[in-house]
Formats: C-alpha cells, structure tokens, sequence
C-alpha cells in the first residue's frame, strides 16, 4: 500500500499536476507491483516565498533572474 508525497513549486497546470500523479502510479506499479487502487499520491504545492536552497527562495531566484533580463 504505498504511499507517494511529493512537494512541488506552485505554479503547475492542473493537467500538469493530474500527468505527475498518472506517472508516480505508474512508477509503483511498474517498480513495486503495487495496485492502483491501493497507492496514494499526496502533491503539496509549496508557495515560492516558501522554498529556498542556498539560503535564497525561489521568490527571490526568480525576482534576480527577472531583473537581469529587463536590464
């Protein structure tokens, strides 16, 4: 009975989101033999302002990146 979490950056499609959720299903059933209607998925959309690596959010990656192209 697995059970699958994945945190994700906002800002996916739906449909974005529904083929992640198709593909880890698949993932367990091809890797574990596990059975559709016994895997659970949980997506946790995590705001930019939330997530950070190397002491900068992602907000703030994306705000520098922003800058350097209107320049």
């Amino acid at each position: 009975m697995p059970l699958i979490e994945v945190s994700i950056a906002r800002g996916r499609t739906p449909e974005q989101l529904r083929a992640l959720i198709g593909e880890l299903h698949r993932a367990a059933e091809n890797a574990v033999g596990a059975a559709p209607e016994n895997t659970t998925v949980i997506v946790r959309e995590i705001e930019h302002e939330h997530w950070s690596r190397g002491n900068q959010t992602i907000a703030e990656r994306n705000a520098a990146v922003a800058e350097i192209r209107s320049s």
